[in-house]
Order: C-alpha cells, then structure tokens, then sequence
C-alpha cells in the first residue's frame, strides 16, 4: 500500500511513525527516549555543541531566562538576567543564582527546555551547570553559568524563521546526596559523611 503513495507522502509517512515509536517507547525506556530528545530537539529539548559555528549573522534574537524549583526543592533559584539580545550564530553567556537556606546540603539537578518547542533543534548549549548535579552547602549562594548560541539554519526553518523570542526554562529538583560525587566522597569522609547522612534522611522523611 506504501509502494502506491508518491515519495514525499511515503517519507513523511514513515518519519511520523518513528516519532510515535519514540514516544511510546518512552514509557519503557527513558534513557532512549532522553537521547531522542537530545539529537533531535522534540519537545524543545536542547541540543549541545563542543563550539558556536563559525557564522554570525547580523540579525538578532531575544533570549529570555525563566527557573522554577519543584515543590520539595529547599533552594531559591532565578536567572541574573531576564532576557538579553544576540546575533544569531553568535555565543551568549548567561547566569542563574542558587540559594541553599537550609541547615543541610542539597543536591539538584534540573530538567530544562525551550520554548517554542519548535526550535529545540536550534538552539544548542556549549556548557551548562545543568549538564551534572549541583551541590549547595547549608547558606551557600552560586551563580551558574550557561554559554549557548542560537544555529543560524534556523532562518532557512519554515517555522524558525519566524521565532523573534526564545525562552529558555530550568527547573531544579532534589536528588538523594549519596548519588552525586559529593555523596560518594562522603562516604570517605567522616565529616562530609555526618553531612550527608542528615540530608538523606531528610530526604526520605
């Protein structure tokens, strides 16, 4: 029946299949599922680049900067900067503050995205504090940065091209300390040990 249908219905045909493939296969497998979202972009995943490509050009795109927290996360967490302007192909640096109130250490590590969820695929991330688990020590404050550039194909995109503002989303969630370096290092030493064991408690209370 396929063999009947003209090239480009056939071809969108079978694309669209693996996509529902890869989404089903999500529920079974969520580190494929992560590696999909990553080569691909889908759903606003972004992608990540060793360097910015060596074309700059001289239009411009807004950046915006939005970070929530989960409800069991103790942190406060915002982005320095609310929005910024780059040419596209150009390397933007940006930065998020991390706030530890608490008594005790926590470890998080966010999930992030872009919005429109359309250009996933463009928006590349050359290094990232969301790239490992973040540990803050009882009234520690750090401010994360985030280098990224925006790929200029994206003006040759049919919907891209259209894309003026790009928002980009953290959010940071609580993971058990033992987990992280941190955690591991612990467990041979007696005072990051004491430090650790309370937070894990904490964490399964």
């Amino acid at each position: 029946m396929l063999r009947n249908l003209d090239p480009k219905r056939r071809t969108m045909l079978y694309l669209s299949g693996m996509v529902f493939a890869m989404v089903g296969l999500s529920f079974a497998s969520v580190p494929l599922y992560d590696w999909f979202c990553r080569v691909t972009g889908y759903g606003g995943t972004t992608l990540e680049a060793d360097a910015a490509p060596d074309t700059i050009l001289d239009q411009t795109i807004k950046i915006r900067f939005d970070g929530s927290l989960t409800s069991q996360m103790a942190w406060e967490f915002k982005p320095v900067q609310r929005e910024m302007e780059v040419r596209i192909g150009e390397t933007g640096l940006a930065f998020y503050e991390a706030y530890n109130p608490t008594d005790r250490p926590i470890a998080g590590t966010a999930s992030y995205n872009v919005f429109p969820f359309t250009v996933g695929g463009f928006f590349t991330k050359i290094d990232c504090f969301c790239f490992e688990e973040q540990v803050l020590m009882p009234g520690e404050r750090v401010q994360m940065p985030v280098t990224f550039f925006v790929d200029p194909e994206i003006v040759e995109d049919r919907d891209g091209k259209y894309v003026d503002v790009i928002t980009l989303s953290y959010t940071f969630y609580e993971v058990p300390l033992e987990e992280t370096e941190f955690g591991k290092q612990a467990a041979l030493d007696p005072a990051l040990d004491n430090a650790a064991s309370t937070t894990e408690n904490t964490y399964n209370n």
